[in-house]
């Protein structure tokens, strides 16, 4: 297990970078922060607090649902609570195969007892690649939004002065899945991003990392005698998407999951935070360093973030 039951990442913000082009990784999980030298100082007001919780992967098995609603009453008693939750995909353990297929009603009405019993909050969902439905580009997504109570599997809403554009990270292949955009995704992510006015800072949420550094540590990655980072685990199309937010300067966040680790990336002026997973290690434990947790997300008026990553008490169970 991680060695303390939180820990913070730094204010996101333009100043603290040494160049425009700079990256920045910084790990969570026995990697130290910034020293406080480092550190930026922000007068900016906080607009608001949510909570972005990963991964649930609920099932009946292993108690995950009583995990689940041990989580969800954690983040409820925080002493400084969010004001609503952004669940990020893989909310369901796994309809995409088809074992799983095969009890999808039953998960999603695990899913939907947990929150009827334990969540009083708001909520928006991210639709996750074991969210869609036997991995069927038309039907499953269909079956997804429905489950969920999306329109389609990729929106946008407005919170706190704040724009959030949700996207779905999953389309599916012979043989399983790749991470990135359809061509109608992308147009329709352009035409938002060219919509929203200059001055409203925006967040992208995905569930499958846009840009993350914990991708190079989701299997033996370097086995081949080169870091060889698999289609599924970061989005292909990373390069195009860095290159629009790049003409869009007031995308400021990117929120992802999957991967079950916890990093943190900074390039441009972007800050990407890939946030763990409820689940930990698919409720069998830690998933390597990190335990079942979520993230605290504090937005501020100046386009500005804050991550505080938070680990609840939970016990595997056989």
């Amino acid at each position: 297990m991680p060695p303390s039951p939180t820990e913070s990442s730094f204010l996101s913000t333009r100043r603290n970078l040494l160049t425009t082009a700079a990256a920045t990784l910084v790990g969570v999980g026995g990697v130290a922060n910034a020293s406080a030298a480092e550190q930026p100082v922000t007068k900016a007001k906080r607009l608001v607090r949510f909570a972005h919780m990963t991964d649930v992967h609920v099932q009946t098995d292993r108690a995950a649902d009583r995990g689940f609603e041990t989580a969800l009453a954690h983040v409820q008693q925080q002493a400084d609570p969010p004001e609503w939750i952004m669940f990020g995909g893989d909310n369901v353990m796994n309809v995409d195969s088809k074992d799983g297929a095969a009890t999808a009603e039953l998960q999603l009405k695990t899913w939907n007892r947990c929150l009827k019993n334990g969540l009083s909050l708001p909520y928006q969902v991210c639709v996750g690649n074991h969210d869609v439905l036997n991995m069927d580009a038309d039907a499953g997504k269909k079956w997804a939004a429905d489950a969920f109570g999306l329109t389609q599997s990729y929106y946008h809403f407005e919170r706190n002065g704040w724009r959030f554009v949700v996207l779905d990270s999953t389309m599916p292949v012979a043989g399983g899945y790749k991470a990135r955009l359809g061509e109608a995704q992308a147009d329709w992510l352009q035409a938002t991003l060219k919509e929203t006015s200059t001055t409203t800072p925006i967040a992208i949420v995905s569930h499958i990392p846009i840009l993350s550094a914990s991708t190079f540590f989701d299997g033996d990655n370097e086995q081949s005698g080169d870091w060889v980072v698999p289609g599924a685990w970061m989005h292909l199309d990373a390069r195009p998407l860095k290159d629009l937010f790049l003409k869009h300067s007031n995308v400021k966040l990117s929120l992802s999951g999957h991967i079950h680790l916890v990093d943190e990336v900074r390039y441009h002026d972007v800050v990407y935070y890939c946030n763990g997973a409820v689940c930990g290690g698919w409720w069998k434990g830690p998933c390597q360093e990190f335990g079942n947790g979520y993230a605290l997300i504090d937005l501020f008026d100046d386009g500005t973030a804050q991550r505080t990553f938070v680990y609840f008490p939970w016990q595997a169970q056989p």
